[in-house]
């Protein structure tokens, strides 16, 4: 089942982007129509299955990525995570603008990145060589990336 849920996250949100940037350019380039898609999409497919993964399998997904299974900080954590993807969907549904979507994604990537940086860490420090641990800073890369534009030309299109 975990496994599952790996392969949906990552399924998911390149769904995300081969749509968001369809989207995005269907006529004329469009970043706030591509991100108002994407970001619920992205935030809700990683965080929000990430926190349910931690909430109702914690302890296989914590033995899974080598770490410690029943730690009231990993199911804070799960918490944390789904409170990414709760106020994503809220911000999407109220339709609350693109600053909004912005923060959530802002605070959602801070969190990501570091995130891949701890995991990288564990892999090189304890030789914890996992799936998880290996492909996380890769992905947070990726992900980054592949929001860098539409990120940057929905600012140059914000009045500040």
């Amino acid at each position: 089942m975990l496994r599952f849920l790996d392969i949906l996250r990552i399924v998911i949100v390149c769904l995300a982007f081969f749509i968001g940037y369809s989207i995005g350019f269907a006529k004329e380039y469009d970043p706030i129509a591509q991100l108002h898609f994407m970001i619920p999409v992205i935030i809700t497919a990683i965080a929000g299955l990430s926190g349910l993964e931690g909430l109702f399998f914690g302890k296989e997904a914590a033995a899974l990525k080598g770490y410690e299974t029943g730690s009231n900080y990993q199911r804070q954590s799960a918490i944390a995570m789904l409170s990414y993807a709760v106020i994503s969907l809220v911000v999407w549904f109220y339709d609350w603008g693109i600053r909004a979507e912005l923060t959530i994604l802002f605070a959602f990537i801070f969190f990501f990145f570091f995130s891949g940086v701890n995991h990288a860490v564990d892999a090189i420090k304890r030789k914890n060589y996992r799936w998880q641990n290996i492909n996380r800073p890769f992905i947070v890369i990726l992900l980054i990336l592949g929001l860098v534009y539409p990120v940057v030309m929905a600012l140059k299109n914000m009045e500040f």
